[in-house]
């Protein structure tokens, strides 16, 4: 049920409609980005960038030096990869 809860977050939060992220949003999504990464088991202990790739799908980048693909796949499913 999480990862339904954070793939719904992050769909909210990349379709807010259709405007560009400002700042608060860019917190806002780095936060979502941080949980969903955690509850998928992966480490990030700071996430320092992330790159929308498209309609919920994202690089996120950590201070570790961990990178991942993080993305909802067509099912709905919240997929996080180690890049």
């Amino acid at each position: 049920m999480a990862l339904r809860i954070s793939a719904l977050v992050l769909t909210a939060t990349t379709l807010w409609s259709g405007t560009p992220l400002l700042a608060a949003d860019d917190a806002s999504l780095g936060t979502d980005l941080k949980a969903t990464i955690a509850l998928q088991g992966m480490p990030c202990d700071q996430l320092i960038s992330s790159k929308r790739n498209g309609d919920s799908d994202y690089t996120a980048s950590c201070k570790d030096g961990n990178r991942y693909h993080v993305f909802v796949n067509p099912q709905g499913r919240v997929i996080v990869q180690k890049l």
